[in-house]
């Protein structure tokens, strides 16, 4: 099911696939220098239809929550995989996302026909699909993958807060911003940080 919003620039999404056991997928924390990765799956319900769906980086924090709530309750299938900073630092972050992309559909309770992943490139599952560019934007199951996706990872980012409030992982999420970098020099790199992203590799050097 198209997203009807989707930006008419982009071209409609031809799918070789008529069924209903359609998973969308998608991933939240490439670029945080801490935490896991975290990939969604998404089956939605044809009869069910949610609205408002879209890339979860459109909506606001109160908007992604109750779409997560409504996705739960309404979707015929859903899960969230992760990998995990070690992962992310053994594997690169690359092959980490597919690995969490991997996770999420094996975690599926009712297995998928098809995928629709965001991105250009499929996760090496081996469920069938295609990889569409800006899918959170053109595919409502994919849109519902990455409110998933994002709002458990930012759940991680705020009990990481509650540990460890002088970094500021509640406002920047573990991005590398010049408040996350100020605190990364002043109070030094965590255990849950990626000891391969550059930032950190440079202040692990340095201590």
């Amino acid at each position: 099911m198209p997203l009807k919003s989707s930006p008419s620039a982009w071209p409609e999404i031809i799918i070789e696939y008529e069924g209903h056991l359609l998973a969308g997928v998608d991933e939240v924390g490439r670029g945080p220098l801490v935490g896991s990765v975290v990939a969604a799956a998404v089956i939605l319900d044809p009869d069910r239809p949610i609205e408002g769906l879209t890339d979860s980086k459109c909506l606001s924090a109160v908007r992604r929550e109750a779409l997560d709530v409504q996705i739960r309750d309404r979707a015929l299938a859903f899960a969230v995989g992760e990998a995990s900073p070690q992962e992310i630092d053994s594997l690169n972050i690359y092959h980490a996302t597919h690995l969490a992309m991997r996770r999420a559909i094996d975690a599926l309770p009712t297995p998928p026909e098809y995928l629709l992943v965001d991105g250009n490139r499929l996760p090496g599952h081996a469920c069938p699909g295609q990889a569409v560019v800006k899918g959170d934007l053109r595919h409502s199951a994919i849109s519902a993958a990455s409110i998933l996706a994002k709002v458990a990872r930012d759940a991680q980012m705020a009990a990481l807060d509650l540990l460890y409030p002088d970094y500021g992982f509640c406002r920047h999420k573990g991005y590398p911003t010049p408040e996350h970098l100020d605190a990364l020099v002043r109070l030094g790199p965590l255990a849950e940080h990626r000891s391969s992203f550059a930032p950190v590799r440079a202040r692990l050097a340095w201590a």
